[in-house]
């Protein structure tokens, strides 16, 4: 099996993490943020980029020049915001795969401090399903949202991403069994990123260096016999011009 991670669009959180101080951010911040006007730019080159003839050692009905079979998203606006261009592009049925959030969950003001903070329910089923039709839900995401915590902090982030690492683990392990192959492409978010290849490398709770990604980065990961994982690249930017790079 292959895994292709990627990191979603700019978002406006994005944009205004870079200019204000931690304190500052945590009061101005999106609890769901809307890509910027570059990352709708980011996120079109990215389907371009993901698009084409499938390669010639491609799993049976993998689309586009990666020959992606499965496509997930997280909840969060900026993943389906990302994910939409590559679904009209690859022709994909997407999937939303809850746990792979962002680091925190959804929330407004700060958490540390308690700070105007307000837990925030997410995206609405009706809400995906009327702007998102083409998108598989999971049971997860109620007519009330599907963000039912307070703050998670990097412990409970570390523990999802070791729970995610385990399912593509399994999953890698049935398809080596059964003599099948495919490729599975998953949008989801920076710390989150960083958490799940940690988990994924056993190196969980280290946090002296961080996997950067910038917005719409690829990282390839193939899974092979007895365990082993071969890192084929991490943080690919090719189909972004400098212009359009961003953190």
């Amino acid at each position: 099996m292959r895994l292709l991670i990627i990191r979603h669009a700019e978002s406006s959180n994005n944009t205004i993490a870079l200019k204000l101080d931690n304190a500052a951010y945590m009061q101005q911040r999106s609890p769901d943020p809307v890509i910027t006007a570059l990352g709708v730019k980011q996120a079109k080159r990215l389907a371009e980029h993901l698009s084409g003839t499938p390669p010639a050692d491609a799993p049976a009905g993998g689309k586009g020049a990666y020959g992606i079979t499965q496509l997930y998203c997280s909840p969060m606006l900026r993943t389906l915001q990302t994910a939409q261009p590559i679904v009209k592009a690859l022709g994909l049925k997407p999937a939303i795969w809850t746990d792979i959030h962002e680091h925190g969950g959804m929330f407004a003001g700060n958490p540390h401090t308690g700070e105007n903070f307000l837990k925030h329910p997410g995206l609405t089923r009706q809400e995906i399903i009327r702007d998102y039709p083409d998108f598989e839900l999971n049971e997860d995401i109620g007519e009330e949202g599907w963000w039912r915590s307070g703050y998670e902090d990097i412990a409970g982030c570390y523990a999802r991403a070791i729970r995610v690492a385990r399912d593509l683990r399994r999953r890698a392990h049935a398809e080596m069994e059964e003599g099948a192959k495919s490729v599975v492409a998953i949008i989801s978010h920076g710390t989150f990123i960083d958490s799940l290849l940690k988990a994924l490398l056993s190196q969980i709770p280290e946090n002296r260096y961080f996997y950067f990604h910038n917005n719409t980065a690829l990282t390839c990961v193939d899974f092979a016999e007895h365990g082993t994982l071969f890192i084929r690249y991490q943080n690919r930017t090719a189909h972004l011009s400098p212009e359009m790079l961003s953190e």
